[in-house]
């Protein structure tokens, strides 16, 4: 008889842990930059497509606005990003690159292989774990 409520046959708990560890190895990396890893991933967001609205980064990281906004309003305290009203729309509120927050993705650039290095796996291993994730949050995100 298997039991089915025991850690270790659970899918949370591993993804859990993952997501915790992962973190970890991004903090000695992402310090020198000056982010955290969540401001990363907006950082990551903007890199490819800026401006954009509160909305779209947050639909991006799957995170809502209530996450989303102190994370936005730390990134401006330090001169990264600019928060400014969409003129066609005043609701909206646009997120775009500083020249600080542009210059900084090419110091940026060291960190996946930071990251690939800390986790001791070849770019396929990677490319396949990745490709893995993404289908599970395809699958559950919709």
């Amino acid at each position: 008889m298997t039991n089915d409520l025991a850690l270790d046959r659970q899918v949370c708990f591993p993804l859990y842990a993952a997501s915790n560890l992962i973190g970890r190895l991004y903090r000695p990396v992402l310090g020198p930059l000056g982010l955290t890893y969540p401001q990363y991933l907006v950082m990551l967001v903007l890199w490819e497509a800026a401006p954009q609205s509160i909305g779209s980064i947050g639909a991006r990281l799957h995170l809502d606005s209530g996450t989303l906004t102190p994370l936005i309003k730390r990134l401006v305290q330090n001169g990264l990003v600019t928060r400014d009203r969409d003129p066609s729309d005043e609701r909206r509120v646009l997120i775009s690159l500083t020249e600080a927050g542009r210059a900084l993705r090419e110091k940026a650039a060291i960190v996946p292989n930071a990251l690939a290095a800390d986790l001791q796996m070849s770019g396929e291993e990677l490319a396949q774990l990745r490709d893995a994730v993404h289908n599970l949050v395809r699958v559950i995100g919709g």
